[in-house]
């Protein structure tokens, strides 16, 4: 599986730079498209998280600013200038409720006790970049399996999507991308 995105840096549409228009309490809400491609013929659902490992020094611990389980193949769009490169448009995050019921979003560390967000909006969808310190390097990694993960709703933790990848042999493919954020 190959990940790619348009960018390299993220577009201030989609971090701390973002208008109050692409916000919900304050936090970028607004998820960035990206392209899924050389994807295993057996994959039949896919599941990501996103996350900051450069937040580890200033908060403590890994920011998880996006998870989701359980996203049909079939629900998805083809890039339409590569007709094997499935495509999540941008601010899939938020139309992801009414697109594909079946799938689902987990807690951000928005809804940690650091942060103490409680808006579902924002604690259980996509929350983008918005590095205090320095520029910042995120990760998306995309995990593809056959059969969707049983037990999950919305709001499920990061750990319980890491178990389901990692503590079985569920997943056939997987990709990852690396996204830099600007501090200022």
């Amino acid at each position: 599986m190959k990940i790619s995105a348009n960018f390299t840096l993220m577009p201030d549409t989609y971090g701390k730079f973002a208008s109050q228009n692409h916000k919900t309490d304050g936090y970028p809400t607004t998820s960035f498209p990206f392209y899924i491609d050389q994807l295993n013929p057996a994959v039949r659902y896919l599941h990501w998280e996103f996350v900051d490992d450069d937040a580890i020094p200033v908060c403590g611990f890994q920011w998880i600013h996006w998870a989701v389980a359980n996203i049909p193949v079939d629900a998805l769009m083809f890039d339409f200038n590569d007709s094997h490169a499935l495509q999540i448009p941008e601010d899939f995050s938020r139309q992801l409720p009414s697109l594909i019921p079946e799938a689902v979003q987990g807690r951000t560390s928005a809804g940690s006790k650091i942060a103490q967000q409680t808006n579902p909006a924002v604690i259980h969808r996509y929350n983008g970049p918005q590095p205090p310190d320095r520029d910042h390097d995120y990760k998306l990694c995309v995990y593809g399996t056959a059969q969707a993960f049983e037990g999950f709703e919305d709001g499920f933790y990061l750990n319980q999507l890491r178990n389901a990848v990692f503590r079985t042999d569920a997943v056939i493919d997987y990709g990852e991308i690396y996204i830099r954020s600007r501090a200022q």
